[in-house]
């Protein structure tokens, strides 16, 4: 038998974390934003790492870094991250979109 070679294995590994980093990616549009609070509204497509199948969702996220809702303003596209947390669905990462 012979072994994998070193390149072969780290091109499998590279395309695999692509692949969960685009199933991990969302897309929404701003609706609210509550700085005081650290959350924001979005309405967004499928979030596949959490089973969210759905399009056409509105919904209310925390977010894990208050200074991401700086970067954004209702009514723009957004590219985001979102896991489960203690405290709720939460977006550790979020960028205007494309």
């Amino acid at each position: 038998m012979k072994k994998p070679k070193i390149a072969a294995v780290a091109a499998f590994l590279l395309s695999a974390a692509t692949a969960l980093a685009q199933n991990a990616t969302a897309t929404g549009e701003v609706k609210k934003i509550d700085e005081a609070a650290g959350k924001i509204t979005l309405k967004h497509g499928p979030i596949k790492n959490l089973d969210m199948d759905e399009d056409g969702m509105t919904m209310v996220f925390r977010v894990q870094d208050p200074s991401m809702l700086k970067q954004v303003k209702v009514g723009d596209k957004v590219q985001f991250e979102a896991e489960r947390a203690a405290a709720g669905i939460t977006i550790t990462k979020l960028q205007k979109g494309k």
